[in-house]
């Protein structure tokens, strides 16, 4: 099973397949997903520092850019299904922003 390491947070392992903003909030991670996963909001972007978030769909890739989202590693962790071991850094949570989570996403 892929290994997930967060920054701050530990490391866990994860179904493969499963996506990451739910990987994060099974695991204790404070992830927001204010849009619950449907590539809108923007507030579950994580840092990729190590391992391969697979391709980006052309939903997510729109979104960044709509947003000025140029940095190549800052994906939505709402849009990768996790297939091999990563590290990534969650850049926005709960506990920071003070908002909701958001409604959860569905697998």
């Amino acid at each position: 099973m892929p290994k997930i390491d967060v920054v701050g947070k530990g490391t866990f392992e994860v179904e493969e397949g499963t996506k990451l903003v739910l990987a994060l909030e099974d695991n204790g991670v404070d992830i927001l997903h204010r849009c619950g996963g449907n590539a809108r909001c923007t507030t579950c972007r994580v840092e990729v520092l190590a391992g391969d978030p697979g391709a980006m769909s052309e939903a997510e890739a729109q979104l960044r850019e709509s947003k000025g989202i140029t940095q190549d590693n800052v994906r939505l962790s709402c849009q990768i299904r996790v297939h091999g071991d990563m590290t990534v850094k969650p850049l926005m949570t709960v506990t920071e922003s003070g908002m909701d989570a958001g409604p959860r996403p569905t697998d």
